[in-house]
């Protein structure tokens, strides 16, 4: 199984935000975003694997900026790293100016997906090459996450845990 490259794995969705998206603030429901996010992930994973994919946890999601009515919105997902059977993906979300087009980053999330067959049974993906700076940095904490993820649910001792461990070394 030969390995790609985030960039492989690049799924971008624009979209503009619609009244029946938003609350009384008239900005964007959270959930909205959230169903958002978990479709180009999915894309991405599946472009990744070349299977059907399921998504295994949302890890991290930073509403860091409201996105008003009638905001132009573009998420961006690649996959990170890939495990055995599950892949993370790095996903981006920015909203562009209505007058001057500027685009400014205004959310993050990382979610996991796991390949599976058609009986849904989990199966090997390809690894993760990664190529820019900012792939790589994603990459090397991809790991760190994994365990702490792994360590908090009590799937692994905190001895294991060497990529964590290694930060207070």
């Amino acid at each position: 199984m030969q390995a790609k490259t985030p960039e492989q794995s690049k799924t971008t969705m624009t979209d503009m935000v619609l009244p029946s998206e938003t609350n009384p603030l008239n900005n964007l429901f959270g959930g909205e975003l959230l169903a958002r996010m978990d479709r180009a992930a999915s894309i991405a994973a599946r472009r990744h694997s070349r299977r059907i994919v399921v998504t295994a946890s949302v890890n991290h999601v930073a509403f860091n900026r409201a996105v008003p009515l009638g905001s132009v919105v573009t998420v961006e997902a690649k996959v990170s790293r890939a495990f055995n059977t599950s892949m993370e993906i790095y996903i981006d979300v920015w909203m562009e100016d209505r007058e001057s087009g500027a685009r400014t980053k205004a959310n993050e999330a990382i979610y996991t997906f796991v390949a599976v067959d058609e009986t849904g049974r989990p199966v090997k993906v390809p690894e993760v090459t990664p190529e820019t700076n900012i792939e790589i940095a994603r990459f090397e904490a991809a790991l760190r996450r994994k365990q702490l993820s792994l360590l908090l649910a009590g799937k692994i001792k905190p001895s294991d845990a060497t990529e964590l461990k290694a930060l207070f070394d």
